[in-house]
């Protein structure tokens, strides 16, 4: 038995950490399968926001409790990855499938799925050394990533507070429409918050969210800079095509891949 247990983890562990070719495909289409799900979910709040059909959310629940406990088996360590965050997101978003009768409310904390994505080490370093393009705008794309996990999970937060509270917010999409107004501060009027909860909310929202928000567009938008420290003086961001330090003057000598179009 300790055998067959140590072989399957042996196993498991090469498709979720290896560096095969075989390995790279099956994290590429969980991958796949991440943005797939999360794109039904905000399909589905819209098409069904009552969530009267919930055979496709068992399916993919099932789905997703076979990877949490694969990849529970193949952690090099399956008590700190129980307590991770990611593996308690997990949690909510199959709790959030399988016992929607007690959980209706709560379904769209399964967004918080999209944390994964991109944020593991072995896919961020098989992206880098698989393609020269996602090492050049990598931090453009982090930033990109960032945002829309910052809305969609802001979004998810308004509507589990105000679905049963606000006539105005009806489903995922009202909240993304309410959450993205006020993140950009334009403020239409249209839907707005009728209880001290949701004005407490919005209020943070404004405070903390309007902030972030903008520094992660600033990040996106602003000019692609190279990550190294100048010897004299520790500025450490330059322009890709940099000679000299733009602080103190020192000659800069940037790795380059070499001309590319």
């Amino acid at each position: 038995m300790a055998a067959e247990t140590s072989s399957l983890k042996t196993i498991l562990r090469q498709l979720y950490f290896g560096h095969s070719t075989k390995a790279r495909i099956f994290r590429y289409a969980l991958l796949a399968f991440d943005l797939i799900t999360i794109g039904y979910f905000v399909v589905s709040s819209v098409l069904d926001p009552a969530r009267l059909h919930h055979e496709l959310d068992y399916v993919i629940a099932a789905v997703l409790l076979l990877d949490y406990v694969a990849r529970m088996i193949a952690a090099a360590n399956p008590g700190r990855y129980v307590v991770s965050f990611t593996s308690l997101a997990d949690v909510v978003v199959i709790a959030s499938l399988i016992a929607p009768a007690f959980l209706e409310n709560f379904a769209f904390l399964r967004v918080v799925r999209m944390l994964r994505l991109m944020r593991s080490y072995h896919l961020l370093k098989e992206l880098r050394d698989a393609s020269s393009w996602f090492r050049r705008n990598e931090e453009i794309l982090q930033s990109g990533v960032n945002l829309i996990v910052f809305i969609f999970v802001v979004t998810a937060i308004v509507f589990v507070v105000e679905d049963d509270r606000n006539p105005n917010i009806n489903n995922y999409l009202d909240a993304l429409y309410f959450t993205v107004a006020t993140l950009t501060t334009t403020g239409f009027g249209d839907i707005t918050m009728t209880d001290s909860v949701g004005r407490l909310m919005t209020v943070l929202i404004m405070i903390f969210g309007v902030a972030l928000f903008l520094r992660l567009v600033q990040t996106i938008f602003r000019p692609s800079k190279v990550r190294i420290s100048c010897p004299d003086c520790g500025l450490n961001r330059h322009d890709t095509d940099a000679v000299h330090c733009k602080h103190c003057g020192r000659i800069l000598k940037i790795p380059t891949d070499g001309s590319w179009e």
